[in-house]
């Protein structure tokens, strides 16, 4: 056909003889020139904004500009390109009624199609380069094109060319959109801003996000409702479609046409002429898909960013407040750092998967009434009697989404609760292994989890009965409307109604599906938003004037401290001789910064930790100015209650305090309970102050840390707290001793700094730190400490009694004033004389011993990671190659082992009903679907039969019978209702089987490994294995694998069925094929990528909060409250970052997947339509049609369920890791154990080597030595001497590979470990409280009576102090003991080993954190309430050892002296008189 612009067929098309503008194809070309200028003008700008890089403006993502209109313009330019798609179709079918090709009918509107898509690429580059004066040119554009359109049409209606023309109306469209892209460009170059939203404070969480986020839900909304509408135009190009190719078969086709043309020449359809090519309907569908799939993906961007943003405003609300926080609310338990965790994790959470579905809300009705109203169309009555099916579920769908929420509150509530005993019993692992307690805490936690599995069980129920109702409810609308329409409607049932209803229903099922989810989120929402409102109004810290500033004062420069020391304590002398000889210091001169003498006072001050009751009455005090303040008193009596009133942590009930102007902006405060950030130790001591190398040298120094610091990895660069090494509590209190004395503040506050720390260190840190460091520069010092020998140096004292303040003034004027008190300090103080002169083993202080451990903990490490390392060097060398093609192909495979071992977790009948049951319930739904189209087109063929035989035509067709049609789909759907229901519910059990299979073997595994195990593995990764990984298998795990098994057989029967009816599908499968393959598999690599970098990013956001929430006092303290908000401003934005990543990650797949979906539409309606003018029924293409729209649907839920899984199947992995963990070897003969014994505590050690693990040198190597029953026994040594080792040894917690040990004639390594170690008792170093009752801590047994506690009580000073509380043994223990100080918790744990009355008691000096007097009362009960039993002292400081009745002596793990202390003493030559007289 020759090729022509206006075609040949007519002589007059060139003629202008009536007018230049009445020539329809001179019209059309004018039509041409805005678009040949746009391209002409945009294409050199383009080419060189791309060439040039100096061009491009680098716009960060907080900071993007868009110009007025910005999404109006998107809508308007997509809109335009489908109305242009429309007119180059119109144009292609109004050519094919014409005698020759009219290019003018289609090219003009083929260019403006590239000419808009040029104009999107045009105005992304202008406004992400911010050239707005750029825009004129699609000004110009827009004027042009608005123009000539608008000739166009003038000249359409005076021709008689009107709305019954499709061209008309889409040409009047054409004029729509271009003016009002005309306005939008007026307004951008009239007008430039940066659009910013600003929300208004408001007190309901609800408005604030409704004023904040209400615009871009709007447009999100917009989205959605365009996206629904388009997807009804799948169901309706399928009728139209088989409409058509029913019209071909039947016997009265329509006459051909007589083409007349217009005034203007050519011929223009009619949008019913349009419709009647079925081509035409297949190109309509994939472009309905295209835009559809587009707006929708849109729709779900705006939305997930506008959730991202909700979370990281909610977050910064959650900080801000948390930093206002009042003290009392986390002491007193009101507040747990779990319900912040739990604020900060899952509920901003939930309001952000809330905002997700928010647009659903009125998106839904919306599609519900189309659907129904086009059923009705199509189907009349019958599909109403559908509707009412679905309304009247509909509630049942909103119980179960209403139980489900109950169900996981319930699950959320044990699950808390069974974390909490976990944390426990790992913090206090070895306490409980020493007291054979594992077993009954292990129970604790084996009951909370029943719980917990039982509302498992629940929420597997009702999530089982959700997906059931999902996939059921269409099938039984199905089975409801064609029965009703079978029988009571007059006309048979063809395969276009059929086929497009289902297609309808379908549909429904997103909403449907929806609808239970939203109302689960929305009541999820509300429970978040009341969590939030309660936690935003709790109290708050005292609003004091000093607390306007955020920022502390500017630090001075740090001085030069001079090399010359000041006089050294002298511990020959006596203290009391010092105490009666002493010279008051001098008064120093203040700081030049300040001139009031008085640096702090507090007036008639009350202060209460909360409630009503004052814990602290009648203050009246003050601290002077640039002087040393010690604070004393007995455990408990106030003194650090005292500092955080003067800080303004507690309540004040009445009275005030009083800071001088400048000193409350400039503290520096080291808390009792020490605090380190997760971060290295330089910047722990730093704290956010400028570097100082000299200054920094002299603080660890002072603080005696550069021999820790040397034994780390990487010295002071190595990351310690939570998430880093492990220090043990002296050296991390040493750390928060420095980062007070290396800030250059005013004033410094010192809570019981020396408690964890050794006499000698603590020597060293008074000389150095306090009186040198710090008094030297006239700051001012208030320390609170038991040490009473420190007095002396004291400028000021303040002694505190049971919450009142007992004396204040100088030591000279207590001596004078207050005899008695003098008197009591210094009988102490002859006590302590006593100590101190016997006190000679520096080297096994404790701070050597927390040296010795972090070796052997770092060295532990090393050897697991050298022992991984080689793991990995032989896997490697399995692998020649390791190139970047080779790491990719790794990443992209699936764990097919791990989630084998998943899914025989849940026990192989489950997993085979799984398999089985969702196979045959596919069947069943494909064969429904078959038999539809069967009966269907047997009723067509029946209707055409009969109609032949009226106009007096024979054919030969079996009769149609109805009720065989009728009673075989009905048993079919009620096959495929009850196969959803038990296809569910075996993916659920068997998810739940799998979990609680999984944790039960966890938790035993990890409750009976070695102590070594826990050594060498932090206790953050144990406590995810139980948290997050448990929390994935529990709940995530299972509905991901049923909507990969729903969505892969889905799939699968969707490309069978079209394969089956159309087999040239096959073909063009080929290349979708791969194109799929390669999305899926660059998709997978990058978004498991993706999820680890949110992973990663996420876990130092919740870290910020956790630290935060437990160093609030220390960070007020310093005013550093803008520092840290600054810190988590950053690190929410770079969460924000990543997720935001990872979403649109889902969006770039599921575009790709949605448009490959389209294509195989596109491709299988061609492929069928040309098929069926063969002899294909036309019930099998609706068949095809229909499963080729599910593909789209269920390609990218493919892929995300394969991708999640994946991911989900990391927590399998870790936690099968952790399965293969070696367990103590508990079995033994019991046999001959009588049941009194040890009864003598007579213990033989033979030979005995010990090891810590198999792959570590013998810490312990051929021990000899015999222990009379009764004795008194003290162990010492130097440094790794193995003195300790041995004490685990009696336990059999360490590998005892050589020799034995025999306790009254028994052999222990024959005997059970639970036996051993309830048969033997131990105090150990550190107090371990857990939660519950006083009497549960005594007693986890439940074995003794009262009056057994009340002795052990009473024996422990604490009787008094328990019949105080309510409840009195019944009283609760917060979570770690916090209700208690630290020398309460010791002396608990003192208590506990009491209770137990064993003949054979270990000691490791316990008694660091309680007062001297207590101390003294506690060794000599010991040795009272033991006298007739074996008491084995493991000494760090030999002063308790010395009137031992033996002594064992170790150097290098070797036994080298063993005698009486006397004997020992009597030898010049022995270790033990070296180690006295040496002081080492």
């Amino acid at each position: 056909m020759p090729l022509s612009f206006c075609g040949n067929d007519n002589a007059s098309a060139y003629s202008v003889d009536d007018g230049v503008l009445d020539n329809g194809c001179f019209v059309d070309a004018l039509n041409l020139v805005p678009h040949v200028f746009l391209l002409f003008i945009t294409f050199p700008i383009l080419f060189i904004g791309w060439g040039s890089q100096s061009s491009k403006v680098q716009i960060h993502h907080s900071t993007w500009l868009h110009f007025p209109g910005h999404n109006m313009r998107w809508i308007l330019t997509f809109t335009l390109l489908f109305v242009h798609v429309c007119e180059t179709a119109e144009g292609i079918v109004s050519d094919v009624y014409m005698k020759s090709c009219h290019l003018h009918l289609f090219l003009p509107a083929f260019v403006g199609f590239i000419a808009a898509t040029t104009s999107v690429v045009y105005y992304h580059n202008i406004e992400t380069s911010n050239f707005p004066k750029l825009l004129l040119a699609l000004f110009i554009y827009w004027v042009l094109a608005f123009v000539t359109k608008t000739i166009k049409l003038v000249k359409y209606y005076e021709h008689n060319v009107g709305v019954q023309h499709l061209r008309f109306c889409i040409t009047a469209m054409l004029v729509i959109l271009y003016a009002l892209l005309m306005a939008v460009e007026i307004n951008v170059i009239r007008v430039r801003k940066m659009v910013t939203d600003q929300a208004d404070k408001s007190p309901s969480i609800w408005r604030s996000m409704y004023r904040a986020f209400g615009r871009p839900i709007l447009l999100s909304s917009t989205f959605r409702y365009l996206a629904d509408l388009l997807g009804f135009a799948g169901p309706l190009c399928i009728y139209c479609i088989l409409l058509r190719l029913d019209d071909r078969k039947s016997p009265q086709m329509s006459e051909q046409k007589n083409v007349t043309t217009s005034d203007l020449i050519v011929y223009y359809v009619s949008s019913h002429e349009l419709l009647e090519n079925t081509f035409i309907l297949a190109v309509l569908l994939f472009l309905a898909l295209i835009l559809q799939r587009t707006f929708l993906q849109a729709s779900y961007y705006v939305t997930i960013e506008t959730g991202i943003n909700l979370r990281g405003a909610l977050l910064a609300m959650i900080y801000n407040k948390m930093l206002r926080l009042s003290t009392s609310n986390m002491s007193m338990g009101e507040m747990t750092l779990g319900q912040i965790n739990n604020l900060v994790a899952i509920e901003t959470n939930q309001l952000m998967w809330f905002l997700f579905l928010c647009p659903n809300l009125w998106a839904m009705p919306v599609q519900i009434i189309m659907g129904v109203v086009l059923l009705h169309y199509l189907l009349g009555f019958s599909a109403l009697i559908g509707a009412c099916v679905i309304v009247l579920l509909a509630p049942i769908q909103y119980f179960i989404a209403t139980k489900l929420a109950e169900a996981q509150k319930s699950t959320l509530d044990y699950s808390t609760d069974r974390l909490k005993k976990t944390n426990e019993i790992l913090k206090g692992i070895k306490l409980l292994k020493l007291y054979a307690w594992e077993n009954i805490f292990c129970s604790s936690v084996e009951e909370t989890r029943v719980k917990e599995l039982t509302s498992l069980k629940t929420f597997a129920l009702y999530t089982s009965l959700s997906i059931f109702m999902n996939a059921a409810v269409p099938i039984a609308a199905v089975l409801v409307t064609f029965m009703t329409h079978a029988y009571t409607s007059s006309t048979e049932l063809s395969p276009a109604v059929a086929f497009a209803s289902l297609a309808l229903f379908h549909i429904l099922v997103t909403p449907l599906f929806l609808l239970s989810t939203v109302v689960r989120f929305t009541v999820k929402a509300i429970v978040s938003v009341q969590k939030l409102g309660e936690f935003l109004l709790s109290d708050e810290i005292g609003d004091d004037s000093w607390r306007n500033g955020e920022t502390s004062v500017s630090l001075e420069s740090c001085k030069k401290h001079p090399g010359a020391h000041t006089k050294a304590i002298n511990r020959k002398l006596p203290l009391r001789y010092q105490l009666d000889s002493f010279e008051q210091p001098s008064r120093r001169q203040p700081r030049p910064t300040e001139t009031e003498d008085i640096a702090v006072k507090v007036n008639n001050g009350f202060f209460s930790w909360g409630s009503n009751v004052a814990t602290l009455s009648d203050i009246n005090m003050h601290i002077p100015t640039g002087q040393l303040t010690m604070i004393v008193g007995q455990v408990g009596c106030g003194k650090s209650s005292l500092l955080l009133a003067m800080l303004g942590e507690m309540q004040t009930i009445g009275g005030k305090v009083h800071w001088s102007n400048k000193n409350r902006n400039s503290v520096a405060y080291a808390a009792q309970k020490s605090w380190l950030l997760n971060a290295t130790v330089e910047e722990n001591i730093t704290f956010g102050n400028p570097f100082n190398k000299q200054r920094y040298k002299a603080v660890i120094d002072t603080c005696s840390l550069q021999p820790d610091i040397d034994l780390l990895p990487y010295g002071d660069q190595t990351e310690i707290g939570e998430r880093g090494i492990n220090l043990s509590g002296g050296q991390r209190q040493r750390i928060c001793v420095a980062r007070a004395l290396y800030q250059n503040t005013n004033i410094v506050f010192l809570d019981d700094p020396f408690s964890a720390l050794d006499i000698h260190l603590s020597d060293h840190l008074m000389q150095e730190g306090i009186l040198k460091f710090l008094q030297d520069d006239k700051r001012t010092v208030v320390l609170v400490t038991h040490k009473l020998q420190y007095l002396i140096h004291a400028d000021w004292i303040i002694a505190m009694k049971d919450g009142t303040l007992l004396r204040e003034g100088t030591l000279k004027d207590i001596q004078n004033n207050d005899i008695e008190l003098y008197k009591h300090w210094k009988t102490l103080m002859n006590r302590q004389d006593q100590e101190l002169e016997k006190d000679t083993d520096v080297a096994d202080s404790q701070t050597a011993l927390e040296r010795k451990n972090l070796r052997r903990a770092l060295y532990s490490r090393e050897a697991k990671s050298q022992i991984d390392d080689e793991d990995e060097e032989e896997e490697e060398e399995e692998d020649d190659e390791d190139t970047m093609s080779m790491m990719t192909s790794r990443r992209s495979k699936i764990p097919w082992r791990v989630c084998w071992n998943y899914l025989t977790s849940g026990g192989f009948l489950l997993l085979f009903m799984m398999i089985f049951c969702n196979l045959l319930k596919h069947s069943v739904i494909v064969a429904i679907d078959y038999w539809l189209a069967t009966w269907t087109s047997s009723a067509q063929n029946s209707s055409m039969s009969a109609h032949s035989s009226v106009n007096g035509t024979l054919t030969d067709t079996a009769p149609f019978d109805l009720s065989y049609y009728t009673t075989g789909f009905s048993i079919l759907c009620s096959s495929g209702i009850v196969l959803c229901l038990i296809a569910s519910l075996t993916v659920e059990w068997m998810g739940l089987f799998a979990a609680r299979n999984l944790h039960h073997n966890l938790l035993n595994k990890i409750i009976l490994a070695p102590i070594r195990f826990f050594d060498i593995t932090p206790l953050g990764q144990m406590l995810n294995r139980f948290s997050a990984d448990t929390n994935i298998i529990d709940q995530h795990i299972p509905p991901t694998l049923e909507s990969l098994t729903r969505s892969t057989l889905l799939c699968l029967s969707a490309i069978g069925v079209i394969a089956f009816v159309t087999p040239f599908f096959l073909i063009a499968m080929l290349p979708l094929g791969i194109a799929f393959y390669f999305i899926q598999k660059y998709f997978r690599v990058a978004s498991k990528d993706l999820q680890d970098l949110d992973d990663s990013t996420q876990l130092p956001l919740l870290c910020h909060f956790s630290e935060t929430a437990e160093g609030l006092t220390t960070i007020r303290a310093f005013r550093h409250e803008a520092r840290f908000k600054q810190r988590m401003l950053e690190l929410i934005d770079t969460n924000n970052v990543a997720y935001l990543f990872l979403s649109a990650a889902n969006r770039w797949l599921e575009v790709r997947t949605d448009y490959l979906g389209a294509v195989i539409v596109l491709t299988a309606a061609v492929t069928s339509i040309c098929t069926s003018e063969n002899g294909l029924q036309s019930g099998l293409v609706g068949l095809g049609l229909t499963y080729a729209l599910t593909v789209t649907n269920y390609l990218n839920w493919l892929v995300r369920s394969l991708a999640d899984l994946e991911v989900q199947m990391g927590a399998v992995k870790k936690v099968s890791g952790f399965l293969s963990t070696e367990s103590e070897n508990y079995e033994g003969d019991l046999s001959q154990v009588p049941e009194d014994w040890p009864q003598q505590g007579e213990i033989k050690i033979q030979n005995l080597s010990v090891r810590y693990d198999s792959v570590l040198k013998p810490v312990l190597k051929h021990v000899n030595a015999y222990i009379n029953p009764g004795q008194k026994v003290g162990i010492c040594g130097r440094t790794g001497s193995g003195k300790s080792s041995l004490s685990l040894a009696f336990f059999r917690m360490v590998d005892m590979f050589q020799g034995k040990i025999i306790i009254d004639g028994i052999d222990i390594s024959k005997l059970p470990l639970p036996t051993l170690r309830s048969r033997l008792s131990i105090i150990l170093q550190d107090p371990v409280l857990f939660s519950g009752s006083i009497r549960f801590n005594l007693d986890p047994e439940r074995t003794c009576t009262d009056d057994r506690l009340w002795e052990a009580l009473e024996i422990a000073q604490l009787k008094n102090m328990v019949k105080s509380l309510p409840g009195g043994l019944d009283a609760v223990v917060t979570e770690g003991g916090e209700n208690f100080s630290v020398g309460q918790r010791q002396l608990f744990c003192l208590a506990r080993a009491f209770v137990r009355k064993s003949s054979i008691l270990i000691m490791d000096e316990a008694t660091a954190s309680i007062d001297m007097a207590t101390e003294h009362i506690l060794q000599k009960v010991v040795m009272t309430a033991f006298a007739d039993r074996t008491v084995v002292t493991i000494a760090h400081r030999v002063s308790s050892i010395l009137e031992a009745e033996q002594v064992l002596v170790f150097c290098e793990g070797i036994l080298v002296e063993c005698d009486s202390a006397s004997s020992l003493l009597s030898q010049d030559d022995s270790l033990f008189t070296l180690l006295v007289k040496t002081h080492k």
